[in-house]
């Protein structure tokens, strides 16, 4: 039987099917009585999903990075689709095909991070690349990049999705640096590499993809400049003198303006070439993925436009056939 993946959801239709919990909780409605609200995934995105009338007994056999199969039918609240369950049971992990819920296969996985590496190991000052070794040495520190989304919800927000968003931007990087040679290739790279290593501190590496402690108290920006600082005496100890005070200021600098704007948490406002440079690359990967994303898993696909998204604060236009996402007009 063809398996009914999330992005192939429409409303208004039966659904009996094996999805990953991504999370799950209970809540009282307006009269007290107690719901299981889900979030259900797959390797094409994920819904919302309620069970009414569930207990405490139903929420510790649904456990997050589990599965369960699921009976209801699909609706659209507020703008968004999500599943109306009237049955939900625990499923084995051997009972079903991993390839199914991972946005990224291993392989994919570990194509990106030799790609990531391959780039880096392309810059040329000493220091830099000696810091960027002591990062890229670390087994410990690797396997949490592999791990962790870009975000929680905004973009990139799957397992593996920091990887992506920094492959993209590096690539995009090795683009704009010909078009402005001012710039510093080998500090935007580094830059690049660097601006969201505190998301590895800052966000767990598990499927409800939850904000750790410290990264609810501290935050990762300034997590990655504690990382920084910590790294730097040993990119000393590989190339045997200090690193260059101004370089590491920069560096800093970078790390803590990337955000671009007060409003948006940052800071500083960016004040070199390099930093604003990569703010600019920041910006366009992250709303790029989160519109195409919003575009592509809409749970209206016959529609002209989006559901709203929120963060953004706007819906996205569509169209009516003229023009699919990614397809060129001549």
């Amino acid at each position: 039987m063809t398996r009914k993946f999330v992005s192939h959801l429409r409303p208004e239709e039966s659904v009996n099917e094996i999805y990953l919990v991504s999370s799950r909780q209970l809540r009282p409605n307006r009269n007290g009585v107690l719901y299981l609200q889900m979030r259900l995934s797959d390797r094409t995105g994920s819904v919302d999903a309620r069970l009414w009338n569930a207990d405490q007994s139903l929420l510790e056999r649904v456990v997050p990075g589990g599965y369960v199969r699921v009976e209801g039918v699909t609706q659209v609240y507020q703008g968004n689709l999500q599943i109306i369950l009237s049955r939900v049971k625990p499923v084995a992990a051997e009972e079903v095909d991993p390839a199914d819920f991972l946005p990224l296969t291993q392989q994919k996985l570990d194509q990106n991070l030799n790609y990531l590496a391959q780039i880096l190991r392309s810059v040329e000052n000493p220091h830099l690349r000696a810091l960027l070794e002591v990062f890229l040495t670390d087994e410990g520190f690797m396997a949490k990049l592999a791990k962790v989304p870009a975000g929680i919800s905004f973009h990139h927000a799957y397992p593996g999705g920091l990887v992506v968003h920094l492959v993209t931007m590096l690539e995009l990087a090795q683009t704009m640096v010909p078009l402005y040679p001012a710039v510093n290739r080998d500090l935007l790279l580094v830059g690049v590499f660097l601006h969201d290593i505190g998301k590895t501190a800052e966000l767990a590496a598990d499927f409800e993809s939850n904000y750790t402690d410290e990264g609810q108290l501290v935050g990762h920006l300034a997590l990655g400049l504690e990382m920084l600082n910590e790294a730097i005496p040993k990119a000393e100890e590989l190339v045997g003198e200090q690193f260059p005070s101004e370089l590491r200021l920069r560096l800093k600098h970078m790390i803590l303006s990337h955000h671009g704007e007060y409003e948006f948490g940052s800071f500083r406002l960016p004040m070199t070439p390099e930093a604003v440079a990569l703010h600019c690359l920041d910006y366009l990967d992250s709303r790029m993925a989160a519109c195409l994303e919003r575009i592509q898993s809409d749970p209206l696909p016959d529609g002209t436009w989006t559901s709203y998204c929120s963060v953004l604060n706007r819906k996205f236009y569509k169209g009516s056939g003229w023009a699919a996402p990614g397809d060129h007009q001549t």
